[in-house]
């Protein structure tokens, strides 16, 4: 059974006609009759499930938003993006191409997710944040201001990337730009004798050696508070590689 209907609302977006949908049917917190917002064709939203997209949000191309997942505000989804779960997408925020976001997890304000990014569990990426590339945003993750996430970086657990920071990497070496007193590039590591180890300006030695480094020469500052956050944000990131590493 249908539980929306395409009408004769419609407006072109980059030469592609979108069409107004309409409930047929209560479902969820959505009521019969009520409008909802502008799909390019019926595929975009799955008739099963309370998936809905709301007010002016658009779905277009190959992308699908199914199961529970929300839609809402002016975000975008498109190219052959998903969107399922529990998941919602809201605010201005885009997601496109195959990035997939799922599970529990909130993209909004003008977040973009895009390339094979995947955002899954209660993750949440809002404001300004980019996550791009292969990488994955997961867990209870959390990337707000203008942070970047991307390349096949992985950000997972309570970890917390913001401000103008960017992650990126492996599942075996990151890079972070973009916070300290140097505003440079950190980059960490797991060596052969599976240490973490940190390479930042003229520094280099392994993750407590950093971390004791900080305490020296930034004391109780906000610059030592960004450094020693960032540390321990690596030793999540590393962690289930080196267990898998240790087996």
């Amino acid at each position: 059974m249908k539980k929306f209907e395409l009408t004769t609302e419609s407006i072109y977006l980059l030469g592609t006609k979108l069409f107004r949908i309409k409930a047929l049917v209560t479902f969820g917190c959505v009521k019969k009759g009520e409008l909802g917002g502008f799909v390019e064709k019926e595929e975009n939203l799955d008739h099963t499930g309370s998936a809905w997209i709301f007010g002016n949000a658009r779905v277009y191309g190959n992308a699908r938003v199914y199961r529970d997942a929300r839609v809402s505000g002016n975000a975008r989804v498109y190219g052959n993006a998903r969107v399922y779960g529990n998941a919602w997408v809201y605010g201005n925020a885009w997601v496109y191409g195959n990035a997939w976001v799922h599970g529990d997890a909130r993209v909004s304000g003008n977040a973009n997710v895009y390339g094979n990014a995947n955002v899954y569990g209660n993750a949440l990426v809002h404001e300004g944040a980019l996550v791009h590339g292969g990488a994955k945003v997961y867990e209870k993750a959390w990337l707000y201001g203008n942070a970047k996430v991307y390349g096949n970086a992985l950000v997972h657990g309570d970890e917390e990337v913001s401000g103008n920071a960017e992650v990126s990497g492996n599942q075996m070496h990151a890079t972070v730009k973009g916070f300290g007193s140097q505003y440079r590039n950190t980059t960490f590591f797991i060596t052969r004798d599976r240490n973490i180890c940190v390479n930042c300006g003229c520094f280099s030695g392994t993750l407590e050696q950093f971390r004791a480094k900080v305490k020296e020469t930034h004391k109780d500052t906000k610059y030592a508070k960004e450094y020693l956050a960032i540390a321990d944000l690596m030793e999540m990131h590393f962690k289930e590689e080196l267990e898998k590493i240790k087996k």
